[in-house]
This record gives C-alpha cells, structure tokens and sequence, in this order.
C-alpha cells in the first residue's frame, strides 16, 4: 500500500473532510477514554499505569530494565524508582545472579501473582462488558479498518521522516 501525496487528485471535498475531522476527534476520544480505562484498572489494585507495565514485563520473566526503559522512553532512575517501589509493596522479588553478579533477576512474588491475576480479570471483565454485546462482523471489520489506519499513519509517518532526512542531509 502506499500513501498518496497530497495532490488535486486525493484532496478531500469539504464534507470527507469534515467527516474526517469527525472521525479523527471521536479516535481521540476513543484514545482518551482507553487511557483512563487503564488508569481505572491499574487504580483498581493499588497501582500506577506505569508500575503495571513493570509487573506485566516482569511477568514474562525477560525483564531488563535499561531495556524496558529505552522501549518506554524514560530514564533508568524512573524505572528504578518504580521498582523500589514495587519492591516495597512485597509485589516483586530480585535476585542477584549466581554467575554475574551485575545481574538482576526480578519476579513476581505470590502477592504479585495475585495481583496481576486480579487486574487481568478486571480487564476480562470491563472486555467482555464493553465488547461483549457488538456483533462479531462489526468487530472483524473495525479490527481491520484499525489496522489498516495504523499501517497507513505508520506509513506516512516513515516517508515524513524520509522526506525530512533527504532535506537535512542536502543542507
């Protein structure tokens, strides 16, 4: 698939564009309300957004923390300090490893287990509510216009930064 350049050709008439502006505020909302839903939930046990995604990488017993932070784009100081105080909160355990002893093995404890458990049902539960009542064609095909719509930004995304690569290394 590619994305067309804006020409005469692809412009929008005023009402898709309108249409568009629509839909584009009711993702925004869609967006908004997926945020506070993850918020809601992670309130729900006792925990921050940003601790939740600690116990969920933690979970998949491969977390590196200087890994987790470069894929969320934050510090390794904030990642510490969640875990200190996930530490602090008897949710997780580290070990120093047997043959490296710069290494760090984090787990979740049975109270963590608990709670991921918990959280992970709530979510099931919110799920099967929200979701539970649309017809399985209506989900199939906003599964596909989802994903077509992010193959398409993630598409005009890359050339934009092409676009902005080529003009900077021409200066």
């Amino acid at each position: 698939m590619s994305i067309a350049q804006p020409d005469t050709e692809h412009r929008l008439d005023g009402d898709t564009r309108r249409t568009v502006h629509t839909a584009i505020s009711e993702l925004q909302r869609l967006s908004d309300l997926f945020c506070q839903r993850r918020e809601q939930l992670a309130r729900s046990v006792g925990l921050t957004v940003q601790q939740w995604h600690v116990l969920e990488e933690i979970s998949d017993e491969h977390f590196m923390p200087s890994m987790f932070a470069r894929r969320r784009e934050s510090s390794a100081a904030a990642v510490s300090k969640i875990i200190r105080q996930l530490l602090d909160k008897d949710l997780v355990d580290v070990q120093v490893d047997a043959n490296d002893g710069r290494l760090r093995r984090y787990r979740l404890t049975p109270a963590g287990v608990d709670l991921m458990l918990q959280l992970r049902a709530n979510r099931q539960e919110a799920i099967d509510a929200i979701w539970g009542g649309i017809p399985p064609d209506r989900l199939f095909q906003f599964q596909q216009f989802a994903a077509d719509l992010s193959d398409r930004l993630e598409q005009f995304s890359e050339q934009q930064n092409n676009q902005r690569e080529t003009l900077e290394g021409i200066k």
